[in-house]
């Protein structure tokens, strides 16, 4: 059994065991449970993400060893991925408040878990441009979304430290399954291989698609309860049923449309994106980056458990620290500790600097991760978050489309990473720029919206 195995396998234990035992019930446990939302949106945070983005790096090396594809070539199933995000998004929010998202995450791993055996199958450079949009339609219809939306949902006072929480379980999934898949694809050893380490993700993703979406509850009034655990109103109770209660709506909700009206709304969008885009490229070139100083393929690895341990941390970090200062001016200090942590990459000639990369990295990728979907649910509240989270994905995934292509294509021309990985960084503090600039707005009396009005937004 290979090491990707036995991770998986462990995984999967945990995940058939929690749909069976009684506290995956709101009500069996004095514990709220929004609570145990948070380490079963982080599992889900780790099948979408870490298999496809964060082993990307991992993935870039062995298909270069195999098919000889250029970086160009090789960085461009992000691009395909961001278009496909950039028309989707705004659909899976909508769905994800039409819906909810527990069918969400169900169909998303179905996709994504029939995308990794497709990609088993690749046997040329278009094949695996197809896998890459099927597996990230996946990812976006079960993974960041549906999972942002669900905990702004059961967390008001908490959102931060909640999301903070579960990357923080995404990021320990994360640790353990990338350098797991480095060592069962290396292409200097006689291993698994890329294509089999593919086959078994897939498989996998779909065994645990229906016990993890049974475990999902989509809003805590369904259930007679409030966001963050308050004690229920008469108004919240269910009426004749466990489905019949009805959202309590805050004063704070702005419809789609005020939002949209807002600076703060776009302001944010834009800072998100120029924030990530640093993120792509080092999913996609860190291994090819680390390849040409002589490091093999498992150091690669060994770099982005680094990296994810230390996010792992300051998951928490931001979160408690979001709920206690601004949001927007603590995603400004730990974008601008991203954007460092870039220039001294850049610069590495050794091991030493580019673990002093991963730390600061991780430092800068881990706080402000869960700041950036926090703070849309404090500045536009709970009712139409899905919808706005779907729809700020657009300008996002605009940026997104040339933020792994670009180093490549430098790299290709130039022979070096040096301008590709500075020009990065200065639009990174460009975005936390961005976020400083967001004040939150409010909503005059007068436009404080119906819940009828909040439904038919």
């Amino acid at each position: 059994m290979t090491s990707v195995g036995l991770v998986l396998l462990a995984f999967g234990f945990l995940c058939v065991t929690m749909a069976g035992i009684p506290w995956v019930r709101p009500w069996a446990t004095g514990l709220f449970y929004g609570w145990w939302l948070v380490p079963i949106t982080g599992f889900i945070r780790v099948l979408t993400s870490a298999p496809l983005f964060h082993a990307m790096t991992i993935w870039s090396v062995a298909l270069e060893v195999h098919f000889g594809w250029s970086r160009t070539q090789l960085s461009m199933a992000f691009a395909f991925t961001r278009i496909e995000g950039g028309i989707m998004g705004p659909i899976e929010g909508y769905l994800t408040d039409r819906f909810g998202a527990r069918l969400m995450v169900l169909i998303g791993l179905l996709v994504m878990g029939l995308g990794f055996v497709f990609f088993w199958q690749v046997r040329s450079l278009w094949m695996f441009y197809v896998a890459f949009v099927i597996m990230s339609l996946g990812h976006g219809l079960g993974g960041w979304v549906p999972m942002t939306t669900l905990l702004n949902n059961w967390f008001n006072r908490h959102r931060a430290k909640a999301m903070g929480w579960s990357n923080t379980w995404s990021r320990l999934g994360a640790l353990i399954l990338v350098p797991a898949i480095a060592w069962a694809i290396n292409p200097e050893q006689d291993r698994l291989g890329w294509e089999l380490t593919a086959l078994f993700l897939g498989l996998f993703t779909l065994a645990t698609a229906v016990p993890l979406a049974r475990m999902i509850r989509d809003r805590p009034e369904d259930y007679g309860l409030l966001p963050d655990g308050a004690p229920p109103s008469p108004s919240t109770m269910p009426a004749s049923s466990p489905r019949a209660a009805q959202p309590a709506a805050a004063d704070t909700d702005f419809t789609t449309a005020q939002a949209l009206a807002t600076p703060a709304f776009w302001l944010i969008s834009w800072g998100h994106g120029f924030t990530s885009m640093i993120i792509i490229a080092i999913m996609a070139h860190l291994g090819l980056f680390m390849n040409d100083l002589g490091f093999n393929i498992q150091t690669t690895g060994l770099v982005v458990s680094v990296y994810s341990a230390v996010s792992m941390v300051f998951q928490v970090v931001g979160g408690h620290l979001g709920d206690h200062i601004p949001k927007n001016l603590a995603i400004f200090i730990f974008s601008t500790i991203q954007a460092g942590s870039v220039v001294v990459l850049t610069f590495a000639t050794n091991a030493f600097m580019i673990y002093i990369f991963a730390v600061l990295f991780g430092i800068g990728f881990g706080g402000r991760n869960p700041l950036t979907t926090a703070i849309r649910g404090e500045y536009f509240g709970r009712s139409s978050f899905g919808m706005l989270l779907g729809i700020s994905t657009v300008p996002m995934n605009f940026l997104l489309i040339i933020a792994a292509p670009l180093p490549g294509y430098m790299f290709d021309t130039q022979g070096t990473y040096t301008m590709a990985f500075l020009s990065l960084a200065a639009l990174n503090l460009l975005g936390g720029l961005f976020f400083l600039l967001a004040k939150k707005p409010v909503l005059k009396p007068a436009q404080t919206p119906s819940v009828a009005a909040r439904r038919a937004a």
